[in-house]
């Protein structure tokens, strides 16, 4: 069937704007993530890992950060960063594997879903046929949000990409049903690994990346937007991961480390982007499965919870705070917080505004207002 070159177009104009998830594997400690310092309860809640009041970065007067995403100030002063307040659902399931599963998948608490929620949105509304791929996965083998269909890539490195793919074969057609599935992911990957490929030699970039696993991942995911950049053949989504933020013990070093990790790493991101000319026109958002609880445990912890704080960030991107102040006094009978804002509706938002595409393939229509035009 012939696509008229106008609706090409329009496919291409819709996915102007780069989407990048970060997962914060393990559950990620909202509240000693953007602290909310000026409530009493947060302090009685936390005797001894909570965060000081004279270490916290101020965002406003009831309001901060964790002194380790210093880094991330001044995009929180060029208001590039947005900071939502109690991202969660209703009924949350406090298991790692199903709580994950419905952030990926964009289900209800009740509700068991195949596909991620990327890959539905993209079986609606296809990449250009100019896209090396739907997405990249980089930093894990799991797919998540871009799993069961999509046209998706899980890498460690370009380098070793591109070594890999050289070994699939394009598919021809042997009918029998599985073995056909089989061969066209891997023309897929042929595909995809072109698209990577640079046709000018290896994109150099200034911008120097953190030593360290998620340095790496950093790394390469600028080397695939700038590849793509240069080969014409970009992608819409990147997935990046770095964890693990289960922290039942010792909480504060842990957390600590790892923040450090993910700020370092999103202004190398920044740098990247900028140096690529995507800064502007690239939207990045933090997801983790759960927050943790408000009572820290014995073990100078704290358990799977609910709710938590979660970025949004980038050139065009509203910054500022949204959502609503933990309800520290009114805590449910397990001891843990509610809910502001339906990840479902960040969900929606981002598909809205960074693609044109209205939320009911994620079950929701209520908007954010996160991303400038």
């Amino acid at each position: 069937m012939l696509v008229p070159r106008m609706a090409l177009a329009d496919s291409a104009a819709a996915f102007r704007k780069l989407l990048i998830l970060i997962e914060l594997k393990g559950g990620n400690d909202g509240l000693n993530m953007v602290v909310p310092y000026a409530d009493p309860a947060y302090y009685a809640l936390r005797p001894r890992i909570a965060i000081k009041r004279d270490e916290v970065l101020q965002l406003d007067a009831a309001t901060g950060l964790h002194p380790a995403l210093q880094p991330l100030m001044p995009l929180w002063q060029d208001r590039q960063l947005a900071v939502l307040q109690g991202v969660g659902y209703p009924q949350p399931n406090l298991s790692h594997f199903r709580s994950i599963e419905i952030w990926d998948t964009a289900s209800r608490s009740d509700q068991y879903l195949q596909q991620g929620w990327l890959t539905r949105v993209f079986a609606g509304h296809p990449t250009p046929a100019a896209f090396s791929a739907d997405g990249v996965i980089i930093g894990s083998q799991e797919l998540g949000p871009l799993a069961g269909g999509a046209r998706a890539v899980a890498l460690s490195s370009t380098d070793q990409f591109l070594g890999n793919a050289r070994l699939a074969m394009p598919a021809n057609t042997h009918g029998n049903a599985a073995l056909d599935h089989l061969m066209k992911v891997e023309t897929d990957i042929v595909k995809a690994a072109d698209g990577m490929r640079p046709t000018q030699g290896k994109v150099a970039l200034r911008t120097v990346f953190p030593k360290g696993a998620f340095g790496d991942v950093v790394r390469t995911a600028a080397q695939v937007i700038g590849n793509g950049e240069q080969t014409g053949k970009p992608v819409a989504v990147l997935r990046l991961t770095l964890g693990n933020f289960d922290t039942h013990q010792n909480q504060n070093g842990t957390q600590a480390g790892l923040l450090t990790q993910l700020a370092d790493g999103l202004v190398a991101l920044k740098s990247a982007l900028v140096e690529l000319n995507r800064w502007d026109s690239t939207v990045i958002s933090t997801y983790s499965e759960f927050g943790r609880r408000p009572r820290e445990n014995q073990s100078g912890g704290t358990d799977h919870g609910t709710a938590a704080a979660h970025f949004v960030l980038g050139g065009r991107v509203n910054g500022g705070l949204l959502g609503a102040s933990p309800q520290l006094n009114r805590l449910d009978g397990s001891g843990n917080l509610g809910h502001a804002i339906d990840f479902r509706n960040v969900y929606a938002s981002l598909l809205r505004q960074c693609w044109s595409i209205d939320g009911s393939d994620v079950g929701s229509s209520g908007l954010l207002d996160l991303v400038r035009a």
